[in-house]
């Protein structure tokens, strides 16, 4: 019951976080994922729906999150080009075409070295590199362009509440070394990133809104 309100938790939290991504990028008229944070997203999301779809519930949040995650990919190629104005168009495209192609080989590769082939490894994998890319996408931009706090606040809960539930109840935590040392790293830049951008609100809040 409470691995079920765990799982439930996190992933709406994660939606949530989607959705006011999305928000913000069409307010701020930017993206609000990191680009390799995004391929590495809707690569997983493709694989775990299309190529070794997951199990009943999960499989359909899947679709859920390759719906958002387009979204915000469409945010990334319309936007983008304005966060990158040394590129030309079709170096702009290219760096897309080659982080999704690198996204999506890192993402089925994972899958299949540890074989994982309900991507767990690689579900993590892609939340620590993600957690990472919103602190350097901050400092990059130096303000909140695209960002909030409850994206931030979402984003720790979400993966903080999935963390918790595969500590718990998964087996394939049993003797790991790998995963804690991901579920811990995570929640410890995801609160960093939640102070930092708290602290960006407090010296300039009328961006955060």
């Amino acid at each position: 019951m409470l691995q079920r309100v765990l799982m439930d938790g996190g992933g709406i939290f994660w939606s949530l976080a989607y959705i006011l991504i999305i928000f913000r990028g069409f307010k701020d008229k930017t993206y609000g994922m990191p680009l390799f944070a995004l391929c590495v997203n809707i690569s997983w999301e493709l694989i775990f729906s299309f190529i070794l779809p997951s199990t009943k519930p999960q499989i359909y949040i899947n679709y859920i999150w390759l719906i958002l995650d387009i979204f915000i990919m469409i945010q990334f190629l319309k936007f983008g080009k304005f966060e990158f104005p040394t590129l030309s168009n079709k170096q702009f495209y290219t760096v897309f075409l080659l982080a999704l192609a690198t996204g999506f080989g890192l993402t089925l590769s994972v899958t299949y070295e540890f074989n994982d082939l309900e991507g767990v490894y690689a579900a993590f994998g892609d939340n620590l590199f993600m957690s990472i890319l919103f602190i350097v996408m901050l400092f990059t931009r130096n303000n909140l362009r695209g960002q909030s706090i409850y994206i931030a606040l979402f984003k720790m809960l979400g993966t903080a509440f999935n963390s918790v539930a595969f500590y718990l109840y998964e087996p394939i935590t049993r003797g790991s070394v790998l995963l804690p040392f991901l579920f811990i790293s995570i929640f410890v830049y995801d609160l960093i990133y939640v102070g930092l951008i708290y602290q960006k609100y407090l010296t300039s809040p009328l961006t955060a809104k």
